[in-house]
């Protein structure tokens, strides 16, 4: 999280605002097909994890192979895709300043083959997460950021373009990580060994998977990099900017919650396959609190401070980035809320009904936002649009899911939705109360964080878990103390 947020601070003072928003909308246009490499690793993290439970190595190799093949074919045929879509928008209909749309050109081929290498890492970064490696995913995460902290001081002292520069960083980058993962599970993993077969079968399986979760996949791109374009197009790409800002304070700040969310994934599709449907509803009831904790910790000061931290982590601040900071996060909190649902109903393989509900629901969200665009309101009307749906679906995706997990929905409601909204409002107050009174500065910053983690720990001790969970947090600290206690003695 430090690290990407130190390099957010350097890439956007060395590429300056107009060059950094270049960089974010060609991107973003390309992540726009980065649907298919995440609904593709979800399909093949849960067939490589029901492998697994069947023990069968045959079939885990079957699996595999499979997989590396798919991946490669969705490579070649999304690069050459994006080869002609992309350059036509970027010539005809993306508003970039004058004298770089060059720049943004290479910057697009670069991004579609890093976007590539990506798709290829995809069986890998699923065969770890199935195997439940955290270790593993945590040094990769760590060498990851490691690598970017690099290619931040390269492209510091860089004596060329810094924009297409640093674009050439990135496929590096993504190049050396695809290698060493390989190599990592073809050492650790016996089904890691590419066959050269073809399973119509396993395709038609895993695409029937996969083309439902894409659909679900699709509009929440649309819903994010789609009105990313639309801002482009009214705003011009300082706005784009001021999004990037909020979405890399976002991404740090989630990447707690995220972490939390991986290692828990696997467990509950694996409790489904076993048909402990008692101990997945455990897993998604805690699930949904824990991840929701984990970021709302980071999330009360940084929304509260916005201003003060933006000022400290840039020199120079994208205009609107303050509100479009605290409206990602918050955007985020209540997204994640739903994540615990979604990974139910996803192990269960019935996506049909399920993604169809979701994506038609969803999709009010971009011409909504168009339309208001062309009204002549402001560009955070898109962040009300995207909160209010995806607040909405919470409530909808516990109808969709229930019965397939004969989840206790009322049980479900009370447990998470409820506990959260009260210990959300009890970290808060506090905080607040400091911010209002207190003068702006590092003091006040220092003040408001330390109050932040103090009161969202008390609320979650006493309004936040159940009280099995207090049971058990009371015999860890009783532990520690008798430890201390021992040594003291």
């Amino acid at each position: 999280m430090l690290i990407s947020l130190y390099t957010s601070r350097v890439i956007l003072n060395t590429l300056g605002v107009e060059d950094f928003g270049v960089y974010d909308v060609v991107g973003g246009m390309v992540s726009m097909f980065s649907i298919l490499s995440s609904s593709l690793s979800t399909a093949i993290s849960r067939f490589v994890t029901f492998g697994l439970g069947k023990n069968d190595l045959k079939e885990l190799r079957r699996i595999y192979s499979t997989a590396i093949i798919i991946q490669l074919m969705m490579a070649i045929l999304i690069g050459l895709l994006i080869e002609v879509i992309g350059v036509w928008y970027l010539f005809n209909k993306m508003n970039i300043p004058e004298g770089r749309t060059m720049a943004a050109f290479w910057v697009l081929q670069c991004s579609i083959i890093t976007f590539g290498l990506g798709l290829l890492s995809v069986p890998y970064d699923a065969e770890i997460v199935a195997h439940e490696k955290m270790s593993a995913y945590a040094y990769f995460s760590i060498l990851d950021a490691i690598i970017a902290l690099v290619n931040v001081f390269l492209l510091y002292i860089a004596p060329v373009d810094k924009l297409i520069f640093f674009a050439c960083l990135n496929v590096l980058g993504t190049l050396l990580m695809r290698l060493l993962l390989a190599y990592y599970c073809r050492r650790h993993f016996e089904e890691c060994r590419f066959e050269a077969s073809f399973d119509k079968k396993l395709i038609k399986e895993i695409g029937s998977f996969t083309g439902w979760h894409l659909l679900g996949e699709g509009t929440w791109i649309i819903n994010t990099q789609g009105i990313n374009l639309l801002v482009n197009s009214y705003f011009g790409v300082t706005m784009n900017a001021a999004r990037a800002v909020g979405n890399r304070i976002n991404g740090a700040v989630g990447k707690f919650s995220g972490s939390f969310m991986t290692a828990l994934t696997p467990q509950i599709t694996k409790t489904y396959a076993e048909g402990n449907l008692q101990a997945m509803h455990s897993l998604i009831n805690r699930g949904t609190r824990l991840a929701y904790y984990l970021m709302l910790l980071f999330a009360i000061p940084i929304c509260i401070e916005t201003p003060l931290i933006l000022r400290l982590w840039l020199k120079t601040i994208p205009d609107h980035a303050i509100l479009f900071s605290r409206l990602t996060i918050l955007s985020s909190l209540v997204t994640l809320i739903g994540t615990t649902l979604v990974k139910a109903q996803l192990a269960t393989g019935q996506l049909k009904k399920y993604q169809i509900t979701v994506s038609l629901f969803s999709l009010w969200v971009f011409p909504a936002t168009w339309i208001a665009y062309h009204l002549g309101k402001p560009a955070e009307w898109s962040y009300y649009f995207f909160i209010l749906n995806y607040f909405l679906l919470l409530f909808i995706r516990i109808y969709l899911v229930k019965d397939l997990i004969k989840l206790d929905w009322k049980g479900y409601i009370k447990d998470t939705y409820v506990k959260i909204a009260l210990v959300t409002i009890l970290a808060c107050l506090f905080p607040i109360l400091l911010y209002k009174t207190q003068p702006e500065g590092l003091l006040r910053l220092i003040e408001v964080t330390f109050a932040s983690f103090i009161s969202e720990g008390i609320a979650v001790y006493f309004a936040g878990i159940n009280k099995e969970e207090r049971l058990f947090i009371n015999g860890v600290i009783l532990n520690y103390i008798s430890i201390i206690k021992r040594r003291f003695d």
